[in-house]
């Protein structure tokens, strides 16, 4: 059965999480056949799926169309949609563009950064909001670790706060030393989830393409869990020498 927000605050610290995220129909079929709790269809879809060189170019119509696919592929499972890059600048902004995930099939939103204001007019308008501290992609110069050093360590637990004070039930806390993950999981009342963050945060989430091993590049705090790209290739191949060869279709039943 699908949760809502108040059933992961239920779980802190007594289950660990698994997170996905999806982007297709097919992918989030297979995610909620195994039992994946929760699918988050991210803005990473504009690089691992769309070509683009940043989130940034993400639009909400692009969350739109990703977020209905997956919510076809999986109906019983909790959809987070992030909220793509300037699509928050305004309490009143967020919301429109909330409100229009929601439509498309999310059961909550995720935001980048202490935008305290913003989350707590979300949640004033019954929106379950997921927060982000650490490394966040939408304003990040690079993609290098966040939070080694003490005054950035202290202010990603500052945010972490503020983001749990403003009313967000989840926090993404990406590419940050582990001993950071761990103090600021062990202080909050509410669920993090971590990505490149070490082992003791409440739950884990990673790329869908990166599990599975496709793309040519991959973060070095991922793992794959496969190899698709050298499948596809493989079957491509396989395929080009059977048509040339006129194998196919005269093999098939």
């Amino acid at each position: 059965m699908k949760m809502h927000a108040p059933d992961f605050l239920k779980m802190k610290g007594l289950k660990r999480i698994a997170m996905l995220t999806a982007y297709t129909c097919p992918v989030a079929r297979c995610l909620e056949t195994a039992g994946i709790p929760v699918i988050l269809v991210g803005d990473s879809v504009g690089m691992v799926e769309m070509g683009f060189d940043s989130t940034r170019d993400v639009t909400v119509e692009h969350m739109e169309y990703h977020i209905g696919a997956v919510r076809r592929g999986a109906p019983n499972t909790h959809i987070i949609g992030d909220l793509p890059y300037d699509t928050d600048k305004t309490p009143a902004l967020a919301l429109a563009c909330a409100k229009r995930l929601l439509a498309a099939g999310a059961d909550s939103v995720k935001l980048e950064g202490p935008k305290t204001d913003v989350i707590s007019y979300l949640v004033q308008n019954g929106i379950s909001v997921v927060g982000h501290t650490g490394l966040t992609p939408q304003t990040a110069k690079n993609f290098l670790k966040v939070g080694r050093t003490a005054d950035d360590a202290r202010r990603i637990v500052d945010e972490a706060f503020l983001i749990q004070n403003a009313g967000a039930f989840m926090l993404i806390l990406e590419h940050i030393p582990s001993d950071l993950a761990h103090t600021v999981t062990s202080s909050l009342d509410i669920i993090t989830i971590g990505i490149g963050a070490g082992p003791d945060c409440d739950g884990q989430v990673l790329v869908i393409n990166d599990a599975l091993g496709l793309g040519d590049y991959w973060p070095p705090f991922s793992k794959q869990y496969a190899h698709l790209s050298k499948s596809i290739v493989d079957v491509a191949n396989r395929f080009l020498s059977e048509v040339e060869s006129q194998q196919f279709p005269n093999n098939t039943a």
